[in-house]
């Protein structure tokens, strides 16, 4: 196994369907203070080309002297018979001399599927997965073959590791008839009482903020300041291949839901959302959701990645409520791996490790 790498200017790198790995995104975050690098891959055996992809790294300070790299969603897949520590090793080694020389670790997102899915003692006697083993079991895995053994599994998840695909290659009625009964009930019951969609410009940002702050407060999460959005709407001018629609669910002009959507290269994803407490019997989010599948499908997307549940059917899990609310829209659940870890540093690796996990991701 063969990797080039070759750098690249970020606003020069080729779109896919992963709106983490777009110009867009590389401009978003340098509107928040980041450094965003890009590469080119190139993995290929024997002179025979197997896959290629350009990839955004973004580096940014987390003390006074050390800085992480992260690399948001690894944007390409690899042949089931490649061992998944072997590419991320040498896509490190290839690229640790463009990283800063304080650099302590570069984080991967690894959106490939995890393999702990094909494990049956891994599923309960109902069929439910049991989510992944042990960290340590998970890192023995992940080195096995490597040169160096320096893959540590994060102690927090950035991005969603488990998501729900809904497939919209199908007419619109057969997508609510994939769904379940409840769901597709609530999302007509939304339509008779009502409720209207609009795609909304971004004067209605202020409006979407206020109930994104109601349900970061209601679910006692994190969330970001108004800028933080201001910046991702004023990025996607910059990138006329993503398309971002604010997305407001609304009865007699009084907003119920709203979300952020982004369309890339045939998949669509629900970015970011939010919903209010009143009004809760009119069903606002079942008619947003409904909404957004047939706005993907107008644009041409063959997939809705509805963006973060809870791995399983489980009650105790912080994201729970989600899981049970998306699972209704008939998606197939998908597994990533998480956010990986090569370190430089094993010291201050381990400090800023402890620091971070008194913080843990809403992901994990």
């Amino acid at each position: 196994m063969d990797l080039n790498v070759f750098a690249k200017h970020p606003m020069e790198i080729s779109e896919n369907y992963i709106p983490q790995q777009t110009t867009f995104w590389a401009n978003f975050k340098q509107r928040n203070g980041w450094n965003v690098q890009a590469f080119h891959l190139e993995l290929s055996e024997s002179d025979s080309l197997i896959t290629y992809a350009d990839m955004l790294i973004l580096t940014q300070r987390i003390a006074p002297d050390a800085t992480m790299a992260y690399i948001p969603y690894i944007p390409f897949e690899i042949p089931e018979s490649y061992h998944y520590g072997d590419v991320l090793e040498q896509i490190t080694e290839s690229i640790k001399h463009y990283l800063p020389k304080n650099c302590l670790f570069l984080r991967f997102d690894v959106s490939w599927e995890s393999p702990w899915v094909y494990e049956p003692e891994r599923f309960d006697e109902n069929g439910n997965w049991l989510g992944n083993p042990a960290p340590h079991v998970r890192e023995l895995r992940m080195n096995f073959g490597t040169r160096t053994h320096a893959l540590r599994k994060s102690g927090t998840d950035v991005l969603p590791s488990n998501t729900l695909f809904v497939d919209l290659n199908k007419r619109p009625e057969s997508i609510l008839q994939k769904m379940k009964s409840k769901t597709r009930y609530n999302v007509r019951l939304s339509e008779r009482k009502g409720v209207s969609v609009r795609r909304a410009n971004k004067t209605a940002l202020p409006t979407w903020y206020r109930l994104y702050r109601e349900t970061t407060l209601r679910n006692q999460i994190h969330y970001d300041d108004y800028q933080f959005f201001e910046a991702l709407w004023e990025a996607q001018k910059k990138d006329p291949e993503t398309k971002l629609e604010l997305l407001m669910a609304e009865k007699d002009n009084e907003p119920l839901a709203g979300m952020i959507l982004t369309m890339n290269n045939g998949r669509a994803t629900y970015l970011y959302g939010a919903s209010s407490s009143k009004n809760r019997h009119l069903m606002g989010p079942y008619r947003l959701q409904w909404e957004a599948m047939l706005t993907a499908q107008q644009n041409g997307c063959e997939t809705y990645d509805m963006f973060g549940v809870s791995p399983s059917d489980d009650p105790t899990h912080p994201m729970y409520g989600l899981y049970r609310f998306k699972k209704g829209f008939g998606g197939h659940l998908f597994h990533r791996q998480g956010c990986w870890d090569y370190v430089f540093n094993e010291r201050e690796y381990q400090l800023f490790r402890t620091e971070e996990q008194q913080m843990q991701g809403y992901h994990n």
